[in-house]
């Protein structure tokens, strides 16, 4: 047995990858939940009722999804260029502080929601902007620079809103609220499912259209396949890098929008339960694909709120949720080895 290089991947290994990485994840944690003393196939029924049972349950499934729509963009786009932006967490936390800043002025509606996007959108990208200026100008590892801005970001934001950005009128540790004006609409009376899901939607086939049917998408594309050939066909892959960053910041920054003018109305510790860093395994999981990104954000929705309910039902700890996102990494990267390579048994490939 050995693996073989495979000239060409076929369009339907490429489509069924990442649905057995999925499985396989799954598969590999239902030993968990025997381990807890529960039921698989019951707390993997309750975890899908939970997700998907009802039409609020849909409706909070894309609520959660939102955010983790604009991660997984950001960081599908960056690694297209082969800019390692690891910092969506920051970039995040960034546009959220940017965004209820501007809301907090009395603003009408639509101008007030436009500005809080334009703000949110420029903190997030002016983020991304220092790894990548740290790694075009001084050759800084922008892996190790995202990354650790990340803490910086974090700890800049707990300073905020336990000193001088503390709401005075309830002495937590919050920041005073946006204005009412600046809220997102809410589509159905009852739920949750606001006006930054649609966006998030939206941004997917977006930036699915520029990195496919753009110049500037095959520019990213090309910098991210070989920096070299790029430069050498005339393309400024310094610009490109510095353009990428800014392009994903953004991306990221909009998810911190959202959870601030459709969800929290505010920025607090907890804001993001990791959605940043969870963008990066959703990114992987759609194979750096836009519209693959959306499904892959579901995925991990209906896995956050169906481990909420399933621990309540069963006891199974709710970080099965975690356990479930970072296991498909996992097999998602082994799965990845296929599209390239087959096993090949004697004379036979399979």
């Amino acid at each position: 047995m050995r693996l073989e290089a495979r000239q060409s991947t076929p369009v339907w290994l490429n489509l069924a990858l990442p649905l057995l990485a999925v499985a396989a994840a799954i598969v590999l944690c239902s030993g968990l939940i025997a381990m807890a003393g529960a039921n698989v196939a019951d707390a993997y029924g309750i975890m899908a009722v939970a997700a998907f049972g009802d039409f609020y349950a849909v409706t909070e499934t894309l609520v959660k999804a939102a955010p983790m729509i604009f991660t997984g963009l950001a960081v599908a786009v960056a690694f297209r260029a082969r800019f390692w932006n690891i910092g969506a967490e920051g970039q995040l936390m960034a546009g959220a502080v940017a965004s209820c800043f501007v809301g907090g002025f009395p603003m009408a509606g639509p101008l007030g929601i436009a500005a809080m996007a334009l703000a949110g959108a420029a903190a997030g990208g002016l983020t991304a902007l220092v790894p990548a200026l740290l790694r075009v100008r001084l050759k800084v590892d922008d892996v190790v620079s995202s990354l650790l801005l990340n803490s910086v970001i974090y700890f800049a934001v707990m300073a905020l809103i336990e000193g001088p950005w503390k709401d005075p009128l309830s002495g937590y540790p919050i920041s005073p609220p946006i204005e009412d004006s600046a809220n997102f609409p809410v589509f159905f009376e009852g739920t949750r499912l606001h006006l930054g899901v649609l966006a998030a939607l939206l941004a997917a086939v977006a930036v699915w259209f520029l990195i496919t049917r753009t110049t500037l998408g095959f520019a990213i594309r090309v910098t991210g396949e070989n920096a070299e050939a790029a430069r050498y066909g005339g393309i400024r892959v310094d610009r490109i890098l510095v353009a990428t960053a800014l392009l994903s910041g953004g991306l990221a920054g909009l998810a911190g929008v959202g959870e601030v003018g459709g969800v929290h109305y505010q920025v607090m510790s907890d804001l993001s339960p990791g959605f940043g860093y969870s963008g990066i395994v959703i990114a992987m999981l759609a194979r750096l694909n836009p519209l693959g990104v959306v499904p892959a954000a579901i995925f991990f929705a209906a896995a956050m709120t169906g481990a909420e309910a399933m621990s309540r039902a069963t006891g199974v700890p709710v970080f099965l949720a975690d356990v479930i996102q970072g296991t498909a990494l996992l097999t998602m990267l082994a799965a990845l080895l296929f599209t390239t390579h087959r096993i090949r048994f004697g004379g036979r490939a399979a």
